[in-house]
């Protein structure tokens, strides 16, 4: 992909040369597939090609992902498990059919706790029925947030919540982030999920950045976190 932002090949020799890794069982392999497709993705999002890309994203995807399916097998490692987890939000923010149908079903029976989410599938299952979701998906993912014990789920959740893209969800997830809801520490982290989100998430993210700019300044008193949260 650096060569393709530089000119040096074309873009679709790249996307090509991702076709032919559709066997992979490496979840780095995947991993850096992920990234790249990313970064197209945010590249193009204000063009007429993004929709094309998602359904590349689809298509490359899809048949790891029905190898892979949802429930871990016998013998599988820790790298299975990320793996799963990985594809399987791809393929759900990428609007998969099968992929959205059934994390909305797992979604629906943990909140009503009839079988909770295993720890791996949790950020694949939250950012799938969000991106597709609506203010009641958004409500309930907050509520979700509250009632958590554990500091690790609420940064789980935090880190998904910019996968919303109604633009006025994507203002309540930003002031969600400056509450008492969430540690001045993981603030930038809200911030950030909300920009890398979506192109409406981006620009929604910068005029909070400029329109907050002293609070958040006073708070972070020009540490790393405000460095970070302006390189986001």
């Amino acid at each position: 992909l650096p060569q393709a932002r530089a000119g040096i090949i074309s873009t679709v020799e790249v996307l090509k040369v991702m076709e032919a890794f559709v066997n992979e069982p490496n979840y780095t392999v995947w991993s850096d597939l992920s990234c790249n497709l990313g970064i197209l993705g945010t590249l193009l999002s204000h063009t007429d090609f993004y929709e094309d890309i998602q359904a590349f994203v689809r298509d490359v995807f899809s048949p790891i992902g029905e190898r892979l399916g949802w429930d871990p097998k016998p013998g599988e490692g820790h790298l299975d498990a990320l793996l799963r987890g990985l594809v399987l939000g791809k393929l759900g923010k990428a609007g998969h059919k099968a992929t959205l149908e059934e994390a909305r079903r797992r979604f629906r029976e943990h909140v009503e706790g009839k079988q909770l989410l295993s720890a791996d599938l949790r950020s694949p299952v939250y950012v799938t029925v969000l991106k597709h979701g609506d203010s009641s998906t958004l409500d309930t993912m907050l509520k979700l947030h509250k009632q958590a014990d554990m500091q690790e789920e609420k940064n789980r959740i935090e880190r998904v919540l910019g996968a919303i893209s109604q633009p006025e969800l994507i203002q309540k997830v930003l002031t969600f982030a400056l509450s008492e809801e969430v540690r001045p520490q993981d603030t930038v982290s809200v911030i950030g999920g909300v920009a890398g989100g979506s192109k409406q998430g981006r620009k929604a993210a910068w005029k909070f950045l400029r329109d907050n700019w002293e609070e958040l300044y006073n708070r972070y008193q020009g540490g790393f976190l405000i460095s970070r949260l302006i390189k986001v």
